[in-house]
């Protein structure tokens, strides 16, 4: 009788491991080729994006490289099954200076077009986008640890794709640049917080097609600042219930 019970206790212990291992390899397929989550560490992209956002991200949207695969282990040069970003897209990439960084910003700039900010106002091949005054925005995490109102402002692209961006300074190191023409194979990125943005504008570069990593789909859990997806105690005052499924 014993020697049934132990034999019982092994097949248990075997089918929970097969459980286990299935599920790992299934998670592990859904995150390389179809959904991976990111969270936003910084305020590069508010308004749009908020510290403490988690997103899911489409791996599929522009097909896939070797930055597609865990720590690269898939290594081959270009994109498979690749499909070019649309102008106004939010995008991951890795970082060009050591591509092991995860970026992300919104896709500005396509393959050919020249660039150029001028006194804040963006320029996409010498034509100045749309922009108009839009409510203020409230941030919560302010500088000085103060939340403080940040002027916003609405900004349509060529392709009638619109969001915010905010300006927090008046005149900034961003806000008047020579012209950068994208090369080929090449995108121009920023961030929707255009004095505060560490991008293609700056140290980033022209980001190469073969970095892009996938397009921001959806906010599936949000909380504030300062908090953790983890202390699910604090969930019921820390949680950005209204930014829950949004999408973008």
């Amino acid at each position: 009788m014993a020697e049934q019970d132990s034999s019982k206790s092994e097949g248990g212990l075997g089918e929970t491991v097969k459980v286990i291992i299935h599920a790992l390899l299934l998670a592990l397929v859904v995150r390389t080729f179809l959904f991976q989550p990111f969270n936003i560490p910084s305020g590069s992209m508010k308004s749009t994006l908020l510290i403490g956002d988690y997103l899911f991200v489409s791996k599929y949207s522009y097909g896939y490289s070797r930055y597609s695969f865990p720590f690269g282990l898939v290594p081959f040069e270009g994109r498979i099954w690749g499909s070019a970003p649309e102008r106004g897209d939010i995008a991951v990439f890795k970082l060009p200076q050591d591509n092991e960084t995860d970026y992300i910003k919104r896709v500005i700039g396509l393959p050919g077009d020249k660039i150029q900010m001028q006194d804040g106002v963006l320029s996409i091949n010498g034509k100045p986008v749309e922009m108009s005054p839009a409510e203020v925005f409230i941030d919560e995490d302010g500088r000085y640890g103060r939340s403080e109102e940040i002027r916003r402002f609405s900004e349509t692209l060529p392709n009638n794709v619109t969001y915010d961006v905010l300006d927090l300074y008046s005149t900034s190191q961003g806000d008047n640049t020579g012209v950068f023409e994208v090369p080929d194979g090449h995108y121009f990125m920023m961030g929707d917080n255009r004095d505060n943005s560490t991008d293609s504008r700056f140290s980033v570069g022209f980001v190469p097609e073969e970095n892009l990593i996938g397009r921001a789909e959806i906010i599936f859990f949000s909380v504030k600042s300062g908090t953790s997806a983890w202390q699910v105690w604090k969930w019921p005052w820390s949680v950005r219930w209204d930014r829950l499924l949004d999408t973008l």
